[in-house]
């Protein structure tokens, strides 16, 4: 059920949250780390990817925020209701094993925006703690956390805006990159960039997210608007940190988002450098939070368990997408060996459950016993469709490209 609290007004602004909420947690290190290297390696030929991205991750954020406030129950209760329970139990498991085994990235981020200062370990066991009391602090999470995130968003535009004035693009360049050129020869940085704009996982949990503000039918324009919005900012944050990859550094080889303040400072001096770290913070720490809720609340609400805050067990759950989390970081701060077994793993998951998350929102929202008149019309169906494409085409590369060599190699 939505979390309980007055509807809210009807003019737009006030719908704002569930949108920024969703762009905070596409836009974590691994997309800093990607966009960089796409800037770095392809100049701005590349932004028009991020463009292309941004559409159809629009076309899949506005489903879920629909069906988030048209349909009557969860996402897991009308998947078990038409379809059986071990789909929503399948899709909870996948999304729980999926944000445990990255929310290690976000930890490794929020490490190394400190780490450029001072070397403090357990940083990672602080702020792990900060998330779990804030977890269970606060009886109106959805409130706390939206308060929260627009705070965090402030910041990454501030930071990452700062160092695009640093770097001056070149404003031609940058509307020639604009332009689709190369389509057929994208290499696996670029279908990478496209991976952590598309977030498919992200744009489902718009249905919590929505719900848990409390929309309600005749409030739907706004929250049409606030998914617009959020989708806007999280493609302006990436632009703008490819743009001073492109500008600053190009062909420089980077391994890490650690390594991209590194390279900035002899360029930018120390407060590029502080300003970039401000920004991958805020980055890391807002997609922490929100990524082991992604986890938390879609497995509490396959097992039927539960999926809004006021109930038990989505926050149980989340408390542990974050120690596990923090537990394969701390491996990896302590021995500097990756768990690539893990990687491996939570990879093949997401070779199938991106492109089903897809195929389902496509299904439900165009089932008019869920959504009656607000059913898919035209443009958001092709948009939809164009999209599942693409996502069994990122799926079937990440199987030949990514999944099987390991997986072979492992084998002998």
């Amino acid at each position: 059920m939505p979390d309980d609290h007055a509807p809210i007004p009807r003019s737009w602004h006030r719908a704002l949250g569930p949108g920024l909420i969703t762009a905070c947690v596409v836009i974590g290190p691994g997309s800093i780390l990607t966009s960089s290297k796409v800037g770095a390696e392809h100049g701005y030929n590349m932004s028009w990817v991020v463009l292309a991205s941004a559409v159809f991750m629009l076309a899949f954020i506005q489903m879920a925020a629909r069906l988030g406030v048209v349909a009557k129950e969860s996402p897991g209760k009308l998947l078990a209701d038409r379809v059986g329970r071990w789909l929503a139990v399948l899709i909870g498991v996948s999304i729980f094993f999926v944000a445990s085994a990255f929310q290690f990235g976000n930890n490794l981020g929020v490490h190394s925006a400190f780490e450029a200062y001072f070397q403090f370990d357990s940083i990672v066991i602080v702020f792990n703690a900060a998330a779990i009391a804030f977890l269970f602090f606060f009886k109106n999470l959805y409130r706390a956390l939206e308060k929260l995130m627009m705070v965090f968003v402030g910041l990454m535009l501030v930071a990452f805006a700062a160092n695009l004035l640093f770097a001056k693009p070149s404003p031609t360049e940058w509307v020639r990159g604009l332009i689709p050129t190369g389509i057929g020869s994208l290499d696996l940085s670029v279908l990478g960039l496209v991976g952590t704009t598309f977030a498919i996982a992200a744009a489902y949990f718009q249905i919590y997210l929505v719900r848990q503000k409390g929309i309600q039918r005749e409030d739907l324009p706004s929250s049409l608007i606030d998914s617009r919005v959020g989708v806007l900012l999280m493609a302006a944050i990436t632009l703008m940190i490819m743009g001073t990859a492109a500008a600053a550094l190009k062909g420089i080889k980077l391994e890490g988002a650690a390594d991209v303040a590194m390279q900035l400072e002899p360029l930018f001096g120390t407060w590029g450098k502080a300003l970039f770290c401000l920004g991958l913070f805020s980055a890391a720490y807002s997609s922490f939070l929100i990524n082991s809720m992604v986890g938390g609340f879609v497995l509490s609400d396959g097992l039927g368990l539960g999926s809004g805050p006021e109930d038990k067990w989505p926050r149980y759950l989340t408390a542990a997408v974050l120690v596990i989390g923090m537990g394969v970081a701390m491996f990896v701060i302590k021995t500097g060996t990756k768990p690539l077994a893990a990687i491996v793993m939570a990879q093949a998951v997401t070779v199938i459950v991106a492109p089903l998350l897809a195929g389902i929102l496509l299904w439900l929202c165009n089932r008019k016993d869920i959504m009656g008149e607000d059913r898919n019309g035209p443009l958001i169906n092709g948009l939809g469709g164009v999209g599942f494409v693409l996502l069994l085409e990122m799926a079937a590369n990440t199987a030949v490209y990514k999944v099987w060599p390991k997986v072979s190699a492992w084998l002998g």
